[in-house]
C-alpha cells in the first residue's frame, strides 16, 4: 500500500490523483484510493487540511517513492450570490456567527449543503443555488491562509498510535 505522509511543493513525476471531499481532506488518518483505484495511506499531523492541488509524497510497499496530487472533489453545495456587496458581507457575517465553513469566491460564497441556512440567506435576500462543487472553505484567521509549507514530513507512520489526553498529565499548581 502507498503511504502518503510528505507535502511537496514541486514534483517532476506525478504518478496519481487522489480525489477526495473536503471532509476527508480534513482528517489526519485516511485510508482512501487513488483514481486508478489504488489503495493508499494517508498520515498527516492532526491540523493539517490538505488542499486543491496539493501533492503529497510517499513510498509503497516496495520503498519506491511516489508523488500524488490531491483534487477536491465535486460535493453537495450552496452558492450564494446578492445584488450588492453589502448584502453578501450581510450574509457572511450571519454565516460566521454561527461558526459555518464558508468558501469565499468572487462575488458569491458557497457552502456544504444545509436547508436551515438556507431559508436564513434567502430571509437576508441572497439567492441560494444548489449545486455540486468543489468546496475550499477559509483557513480561517488563525488558520495561516492558503499558503503552501515547505518539504517535510507531514506526520510519521505510527507503528503504535499513543491517544493524548488531557486527563493524562499530572495535576499542576496554578502558577507553577
Amino acid at each position: 500500500m502507498l503511504i502518503l505522509n510528505t507535502k511537496v511543493e514541486h514534483a517532476d513525476l506525478i504518478e496519481g490523483e487522489l480525489v477526495l471531499p473536503y471532509e476527508l481532506r480534513e482528517k489526519s488518518r485516511l485510508c482512501a484510493a487513488l483514481s486508478s483505484g489504488e489503495e493508499v495511506g494517508v498520515f498527516t499531523v492532526r491540523g493539517t487540511v490538505l488542499r486543491h492541488g496539493d501533492l503529497l509524497k510517499g513510498s509503497d510497499d516496495g520503498g519506491q517513492e511516489r508523488v500524488v496530487r490531491i483534487m477536491a472533489a465535486a460535493e453537495a453545495t450552496y452558492r450564494i450570490e446578492c445584488a450588492s456587496p453589502h448584502a453578501l458581507l450581510r450574509c457572511a457575517f450571519h454565516l460566521g456567527n454561527r461558526h459555518t465553513q464558508a468558501h469565499v469566491g468572487d462575488g458569491f460564497l458557497r457552502i456544504r449543503k444545509d436547508a436551515v441556512l438556507k431559508e436564513m440567506l434567502q430571509g437576508l435576500q441572497a439567492t441560494v443555488t444548489e449545486e455540486q462543487a468543489a468546496f475550499e472553505p477559509e483557513s480561517g484567521a488563525y488558520g495561516g491562509g492558503h499558503h503552501h509549507h515547505h518539504d517535510g514530513l507531514l506526520a510519521p507512520v505510527p507503528l503504535r498510535q499513543k491517544i493524548h489526553r488531557p486527563s493524562d498529565e499530572p495535576d499542576r499548581e496554578p502558577g507553577a
